[in-house]
């Protein structure tokens, strides 16, 4: 009588496809055996190979250059003015030394913003006035040049008021010889700041504040306000107030940017006053070469988000 044998179990088969991971092996399958014969190893037959998915490769992303800084300088007929704007572009050109830097001056020197706009060529720029306050010319006369000049460009704030300014008066009080670190000093000491003047009240109100702020935040004796042109006080008015205040030294901080008439016509009248010391201008202090960067940088990523949300 013959003993029939079972039949072995097929082979299993293991498929990947597309997005499947790949198949272990399989195990020892104990069913799959000849009678009375070892185990058999099922071997995993994998199907066709995927095709491998490619992943597009995103284009590089080509940064577009930053806009020219555009600097718009007043001018004057003193050539120590524009020695000025020149020593504070070379700053600019340290801190940030691929950024393209063009100077263009209202009055008295050249180039003009016209002239300075027909050589950028539509090049794209952010105009950056080197003014401390908001008066006329940066509410009227840049605009005016700009529009004439048919410029469409972002427009940055002034430098004032601002904490960098603040410190720029006194690095230039230090220079003078005021011990400016010392606490004790500060709160014996009496400071005139001596400005343009305006005849806009805004543009008074914001040096006042900050002549305010400047003594608040570092404990000077007293800070009063003078102006060398429009309406006064003038120095010989302020250092008379601060000695008559109790004050045991005054100094003079002119805030001003350039040297030139009027910085000549304060530190004459602070030396007839009587004042301990006369700091110089600001000038190309590296505090205002920061704060012109910050102003740029603001007026661009203002014109950024602008040009996004028309889009």
């Amino acid at each position: 009588m013959s003993t029939s044998r079972p039949p072995a179990s097929a082979p299993a088969r293991l498929t990947t496809g597309p997005g499947t991971a790949a198949a272990c092996p399989a195990p020892s399958d104990p069913s799959a055996r000849s009678a009375g014969g070892p185990l058999r190893r099922v071997r995993a037959h994998a199907g066709p190979r995927p095709l491998p998915v490619s992943t597009p490769t995103p284009l590089p992303r080509t940064a577009l250059p930053a806009p020219t800084l555009l600097l718009i300088a007043h001018g004057s007929r003193d050539p120590r003015h524009a020695a000025t704007v020149d020593a504070l572009v070379e700053r600019l050109r340290l801190l940030r030394p691929r950024l393209e830097i063009a100077t263009a001056y209202l009055d008295h020197c050249a180039p003009r913003i016209p002239q300075v706009l027909g050589r950028l060529d539509g090049t794209p720029a952010v105009a950056v006035p080197l003014l401390l306050n908001r008066a006329f010319h940066a509410k009227s006369d840049i605009p005016a040049a700009l529009r004439e000049a048919g410029a469409v460009l972002p427009l940055a704030e002034v430098l004032g008021p601002s904490p960098l300014l603040l410190a720029a008066l006194d690095r230039r009080l230090a220079e003078a010889g005021l011990d400016v670190r010392s606490a004790a000093v500060r709160a014996r000491t009496g400071v005139v700041l001596s400005a343009a003047g305006s005849c806009d009240p805004a543009a008074d109100a914001a040096t006042r504040a900050l002549a305010a702020d400047w003594r608040r935040t570092r404990g000077w004796a007293a800070v009063e306000v003078a102006y060398a042109s429009a309406g006064g006080p003038r120095v010989p008015e302020a250092v008379a107030a601060l000695r008559a205040s109790g004050v045991t030294q005054v100094a003079v901080a002119p805030y001003l940017l350039a040297p030139g008439l009027l910085p000549d016509r304060i530190t004459a009248a602070a030396a007839e006053a009587g004042a301990d010391l006369t700091a110089p201008v600001l000038g190309a202090a590296p505090e205002l070469a920061r704060l012109l960067l910050h102003r740029y940088d603001r007026a661009h990523r203002a014109a950024d988000r602008t040009t996004a949300l028309i889009a």
